[in-house]
């Protein structure tokens, strides 16, 4: 579950992505909440939330927002309220400490890398890349399917040249870290940056590159 709220780009509204937008959507508007389904599943893929800024504190937010378990528990009332069945649970962000734990040549690109990277719990990931500085062990920076970007971007599940790529390993640029450099490269994280599987933590990244704790010569 991806959710922004930005009051003056958007206005007062809460948006909730659950999957990428179908190419045919089914809109049902029921008081403050609009909900927005896949036309031909009737699969629920987001809800826009009215008039909600101040009730869930979130006027000063402009951007992404990772909503608490109250939080989630006001939105489930408004939805109930509205006569809607969906339920939402609270889901902590996407974007995760991963490692590169094996990597092939991509069979259709002499640049491209497919990687097995794991993001904690088990859980392992096909990733394609085309970082020039990935390589077997590093530990980096994962965005998993249903990851918004620090600029807005949404990341899903895709493929890149025919083979299926489950989210992305980033770049210091794409997370516009302070004086990442201007160059395409994974952000290759210090041992102790934190454990696998953890969100990766902002503030913590904020003198990776100032403080030269990543190498940056590839």
């Amino acid at each position: 579950m991806i959710t922004s709220y930005n009051l003056q780009g958007m206005g007062d509204v809460l948006v909730i992505i659950l999957a990428p937008n179908a190419a045919e959507q089914t809109v049902t508007t029921n008081g403050q909440v609009t909900r927005i389904q896949d036309a031909a599943t009737q699969a629920t893929t987001g809800f826009n939330i009215a008039g909600v800024g101040a009730q869930l504190g979130l006027t000063d937010v402009q951007g992404q927002v990772v909503l608490d378990a109250d939080q989630v528990d006001q939105v489930n009332s408004l939805l109930a309220e509205a006569g809607f069945e969906d339920r939402l649970t609270v889901s902590p962000s996407k974007l995760v400490i991963g490692r590169v734990e094996k990597m092939t040549a991509h069979p259709d690109s002499d640049h491209l890398h497919v990687t097995t990277t794991t993001v904690g719990e088990g859980k392992t990931l096909q990733i394609v890349s085309g970082s020039p500085n990935m390589r077997e062990g590093i530990k980096v920076a994962v965005a998993q399917p249903g990851t918004m970007m620090p600029s807005g971007a949404l990341i899903w599940d895709g493929a890149l040249r025919g083979v299926q790529s489950s989210g992305m390993i980033v770049s210091g640029r794409e997370l516009q870290l302070p004086a990442a450099p201007d160059k395409p490269g994974a952000l290759v994280l210090p041992e102790d940056f934190g454990e696998v599987g953890a969100v990766f933590d902002f503030d913590k990244a904020q003198n990776l590159y100032t403080d030269h704790l990543v190498d940056t010569n590839y």
